[in-house]
């Protein structure tokens, strides 16, 4: 190993407790040798220390070792990457610092999720279960030239793994607590002309949130309310057909179809404000939330939770025309429609209790030519991606519960009214011990006219938004050592965004002389008012990449990232209602990167470091159940990101990662001044994990695995401007997944312990209840442990 090598091992060994992550395995059609790992981040198969940009790509073999089966599972062990997923529904997913999860249909993505070389990036439709996955690549820094307009600051590539020649199959299937029951498998066959495969998954778990909330068991809970399911469960299935054609050598046609369904009970928002029956109000214990009495009606459901289905077809022809001349088409259509119920106030009142109704399709498509030569490489090519998608979002509550458990100024008089008659208000509303002493209020302010008048509003937002783009590549190669890249793509979008909304007076303000909505939100009558605008960028990008040795490589980046303007039309209160439009401006990104990469003996690993500069800074804001788009100013974001693999043979194996991130929005900015200072949400500045996959032969045909793991975060802040009522500490998992294989791999059973030391976490906090002044918290997951069994042929 040469000093070059031997500095890099160094630097990585000292980044973490053990090495830097690395992912081992490659696909099946892309292997070159042990150590090498074989991506398409540039939309061409290369081992991933050659190209000039940082990527992390783990294989779904690695992920089996790991015993993760999740996105937000896989981004632990993936330096800049996390993923949050409080519900299949509202994803978040965050790239050095930058979040993409609303579910606005009049924004855009920040981050791109790719899933078989297709844009799926639309929040709501964006979560894709993982089974049968070829390889999941991580593309870091603006990436527009690669992936399009939504890569601002990244993309994620989901790649399937694809019908090949031959006959195999397999099975795997695991049984826990909380009833947790997997199965997942696959079956291909085929020969060099024709294969097909199909692979299936689904996935059950009982919440592990108690929610006493209609519970027969429970004194007071079964007085006609539905009996809700316990919290933050999951039961999901997921469908996949692939087939290759390959009529002559030069054409490779791929089609995959697949199905992604949820049908999880409600997401565990628990407030610290509104205690349950019997007065529980720490972040991870019970809850009782338990919706509207109308949700059925008024909700789409009557219980707590997700009903989300998604289908996606994909067409793939690449074409060989001549030596060193490829042309590949990827056409793909995405349709996906979710409805969630949620309790957004987090007890147990009749207060804030919402649904959100998306719906959505899209499709896409993108023609390149790719050119190799002795002294270049260059590619040229074209997009165009339609989508058509819709955010609808019901509200019901008790006109008299919602004024006293308000916490508006804009109530503040009719809070004293009630006060003086002996009823508690605003986080008082609900007893310490989860009576509700609100539910008297509509008496008390109709003078008994009535005891309850329930009130439902909803409000819609539309977005037709369509992308032409067209965009070119090329690398000089001057000698064997240097690669010089250039590229740019020239975008134009058409943004259309609509607006409309039923929010019917309240009876107990009209009564008082106030003519309003109780969310004070303007009333369309439910027509539409609709908003269109035009845009033009060009976002280029500049590579470099000098190998220092044979196992050793340097590479440095510029790139330029953006996020679409954002349309943003709602509607103005007045006599007439009239659209309220705001054109939020596109935030810029300058990201400079340099980094080193290292295949040598049994070490591969990258380290890498970045310097980004953002204008016009994108924030998004929500009041009164209302997210809604600004412009914070600049940021600055500096970090640094390491992992490697360091290999012992065939025996073990070590692992790990690092990345510092330190993004704040600048001080003394005037667009925003509230946020001056603040850390990017849901980014820790530290995060780091390890681990080791030992595999020792014990008898002939008998293997004993054992992989076990730990991930560290520090503290994250939830939400902008920073609180630290709503973030959590620093926190460390463990997880352990062990076993013997047998008959030379074809079987094996084991078992596994995820937060193996029962950590307490919050996954989340602050939510759509903290628009309204009581912030809910989302507990994390608890110890999760089991056995698996799987077989093969």
């Amino acid at each position: 190993m040469n000093y070059l090598a031997r500095a890099l091992g160094v630097a990585l060994l000292a980044c973490t407790s053990t090495t830097a992550f690395a992912q081992s395995s490659t696909v099946p059609e892309a292997e070159t040798s042990d150590n090498d790992i074989v991506v398409t981040a540039q939309k061409r198969e290369q081992r991933i220390e050659d190209v000039p940009v940082t990527v992390s790509a783990t294989t779904g073999a690695r992920m089996a070792d790991l015993g993760v089966n999740s996105l937000s599972e896989v981004a632990l062990f993936v330096p800049g990457l996390r993923i949050q997923e409080q519900s299949a529904n509202n994803p978040g997913f965050v790239i050095r610092g930058i979040t993409s999860d609303s579910g606005s249909a009049q924004q855009g993505a920040r981050v791109t999720l790719y899933y078989n070389g297709i844009d799926i990036s639309r929040s709501r439709g964006a979560y894709q279960d993982l089974f049968d996955v070829s390889r999941i690549e991580v593309v870091k820094g603006p990436q527009a030239t690669l992936f399009g307009t939504a890569a601002a600051i990244g993309a994620v590539s989901i790649i399937s793994a694809p019908a090949e020649a031959g006959t195999s199959g397999g099975v795997t299937a695991t049984y826990g607590n909380y009833n947790r029951t997997q199965v997942s498998g696959f079956v291909n066959a085929g020969n060099d002309v024709l294969a097909g495969r199909i692979a299936f998954a689904y996935k059950y778990r009982d919440g592990y949130v108690r929610n006493i909330a209609g519970d027969p068991d429970v004194p007071n809970q079964n007085q006609g309310r539905v009996n809700q399911d316990d919290l933050n469960g999951q039961d999901q299935r997921g469908l996949r057909g692939s087939l290759r054609w390959r009529p002559v050598d030069a054409v490779d046609a791929r089609l995959v179809l697949t199905y992604d369904g949820q049908r999880n009970p409600g997401t565990a928002f628990k407030s610290r404000a509104f205690a349950p029956t019997g007065g529980q109000t720490g972040d991870y214990g019970y809850a009782e939330l338990s919706g509207s009495p109308f949700s059925a009606a008024v909700l789409g459901a009557a219980k707590l939770g997700l009903k989300r289905d998604v289908y996606d077809a994909n067409l793939t022809v690449a074409v060989d025309l001549s030596p060193g001349v490829t042309f590949t088409t990827v056409n793909g259509y995405r349709r996906f429609k979710s409805n969630e119920v949620f309790d957004a106030d987090g007890g147990p009142a009749w207060y804030l209790e919402f649904a959100e109704d998306a719906q959505g399709h899209q499709f896409s498509h993108e023609s390149r030519f790719a050119f190799d030569g002795a002294g270049y490489r260059a590619s040229f090519g074209w997009n165009a991606y339609f989508e058509d998608n819709l955010q609808r979002v019901p509200f019901s509550t008790e006109e008299g519960t919602y004024l006293a458990c308000s916490v508006s100024t804009t109530f503040a008089a009719i809070r004293s009214a009630l006060n003086a008659a002996g009823i508690p208000t605003g986080t008082n509303c609900v007893a310490p011990n989860g009576t509700i002493p609100a539910t008297r209020a509509t008496a008390i302010l109709t003078r008994g006219a009535a005891t309850q008048i329930p009130y439902a509003s909803v409000f819609t937002n539309y977005g037709h938004n369509d992308s032409y783009s067209v965009f070119a590549d090329g690398t000089l190669i001057p000698t064997p050592r240097l690669e010089l890249t250039a590229g740019a793509r020239l975008l134009i979008e058409r943004r259309k965004s609509g607006y409309s909304s039923v929010q019917p007076n309240s009876v107990i303000l009209q009564g008082l002389g106030v003519r309003s909505s109780l969310l004070g939100t303007a009333n369309t009558g439910g027509a539409e008012f609709i908003a269109q605008r035009s845009f033009t960028a060009v976002l280029p990008r500049f590579n470099a990449l000098f190998r220092a040795s044979d196992g050793v490589n340097l590479y440095a980046t510029i790139s330029k990232g953006r996020r679409s303007p954002v349309v943003q039309l709602a509607a103005r209160a007045g006599t007439p209602v009239t659209p309220n439009l705001q054109i939020v401006p596109d935030e810029t990104v300058w990201n400079y990167e340099g980094g080193i990469k290292a295949s040598v003996g049994g070490l591969t690993g990258t380290l890498s470091a970045f310097y980004q500069t953002y204008d016009g800074f994108q924030v998004s804001v929500t009041n009164n159940g209302v997210t809604t788009t600004q412009s914070a100013g600049s940021a600055k974001n500096p970090g640094v990101e390491a992992e490697a693999t360091y290999r012992f043979g065939n025996l073990l194996s070590l692992f790990g990662s690092f990345a510092y991130i330190d993004g704040k929005i600048d001080k003394g900015n005037n667009v925003a001044a509230n946020y001056a200072g603040a850390r990017f949400r849901l980014q820790p500045k530290y995060t780091a994990s390890g681990g080791a996959s030992l595999r020792m032969p014990v008898t002939p045909g008998v293997l004993f695995y054992a992989t076990p793991s730990v991930s560290y975060q520090s503290k994250v802040f939830f939400e902008l401007p920073n609180s630290d009522a709503i973030s959590q500490g620093g926190y460390t998992l463990v997880n352990l997944r062990a076993g013997v294989e047998l008959a030379g791999g074809r079987y094996r059973i084991g078992g596994f312990a995820r937060n193996l030391t029962n950590k307490r976490y919050l996954l989340d906090a602050g939510n759509t209840g903290g628009g309204f002044g009581v912030p809910t918290y989302i507990a994390g997951e608890p110890r999760f442990y089991g056995v698996e069994v799987g077989g093969s042929f």
